[in-house]
């Protein structure tokens, strides 16, 4: 709750208002989670909304599903505080000071889940409540960008889904989210289930927060794709989809050709090796050819000679 109320909707958004006191106490709370100070969520969070999907969005899928779910956070790019785009909330001392000691809560909350029940208490109490927020916050930054259903024109892929909302209280309707950022209550009817804005609103009974921004009515009926506006969103994707297909295909293309090349220079080449033994072969063939056609000579005319020698020889001895 200190996260999607807190970090998110508050700081991050500032959709309601709330005193100095309360101010201190959602940070405090939010950073219990261990997903670093409440200054760097938020200023990373408006620049996300600055750079929905695009290259310069920290955590777009675009990037990759598991970049955009964990990858991000673990990179270099994640760890600078975006100070230029909190200075409003950066101006209290209170919330600097926890922003740059953002590891004290989560221990002043681990020691005490090790206090109340042991092992099993830190374990349970807190670690695995750490990691499933963790993943809370993640399934928002990834899968709601992936998978679900647009109900309105935005410039990015943020898709509404009832299942990661039942999971985040609340955080799922990220389309629309992205549509209207101002709004505290982030499921626009009643049906789409918000349970931070329901604890909002009972908070707001006591006088613990005030001003809860709700959605216009210009905001629930303008964009909608239902009516025939054109989602320039998806259609960005659909079209980096596109040219990056393309671009793959010339590269492949490209290095097909290549290889063809490379293939029909070394066919070539060893054709001509082949045909230089052939020559060089025959050269030599011709060569003991003749070495022998020379010797059938000697030796036909050393026969001849014997011969000639021969029919002198009974002559001779006649006269």
């Amino acid at each position: 709750f200190f996260i999607t109320a807190g970090y998110h909707r508050y700081f991050a958004h500032r959709s309601f208002k709330t005193g100095r006191v309360m101010q201190f106490i959602f940070a405090f709370g939010g950073a219990t989670a261990a997903q670093k100070g409440v200054l760097w969520w938020s200023g990373n969070h408006r620049h996300h909304h600055r750079h929905s999907d695009d290259d310069e969005d920290l955590h777009s899928p675009k990037h990759g599903i598991w970049w955009s779910h964990f990858g991000w956070i673990l990179s270099s790019r994640s760890k600078p505080t975006p100070m230029h785009l909190i200075k409003d909330f950066a101006k209290y001392p209170e919330i600097r000071f926890i922003d740059k000691y953002y590891l004290l809560p989560p221990t002043v909350l681990g020691l005490f889940c090790f206090a109340v029940g042991g092992w099993s208490g830190l374990w349970i109490g807190f670690g695995l409540s750490t990691v499933l927020a963790y993943h809370g916050t993640f399934l928002v930054n990834s899968f709601t960008h992936i998978w679900g259903r647009r109900r309105f024109v935005t410039s990015d892929t943020s898709r509404n889904s009832m299942i990661i909302a039942l999971v985040t209280m609340g955080e799922g309707w990220h389309n629309n989210h992205h549509h209207y950022q101002r709004s505290c209550r982030q499921g626009f009817y009643w049906w789409e289930i918000d349970l931070t804005f329901y604890i909002l609103t009972v908070m707001s009974w006591f006088g613990l927060v005030w001003d809860l921004h709700r959605p216009t009515e210009r905001a629930l009926t303008e964009g909608r794709i239902k009516d025939g506006h054109f989602d320039v969103g998806m259609f960005d994707a659909y079209w980096a989809k596109a040219s990056q297909k393309m671009l793959e295909a010339q590269v492949n293309a490209s290095r097909r050709m290549r290889e063809a090349h490379l293939n029909a220079e070394a066919y070539a080449e060893a054709k001509r090796k082949a045909l230089d033994e052939f020559v060089e072969s025959t050269k030599d063939r011709a060569r003991e050819v003749a070495a022998k056609s020379d010797e059938l000579i000697e030796s036909t005319k050393q026969t001849a000679e014997d011969v000639a020698r021969l029919a002198k020889g009974p002559a001779g001895v006649a006269d």
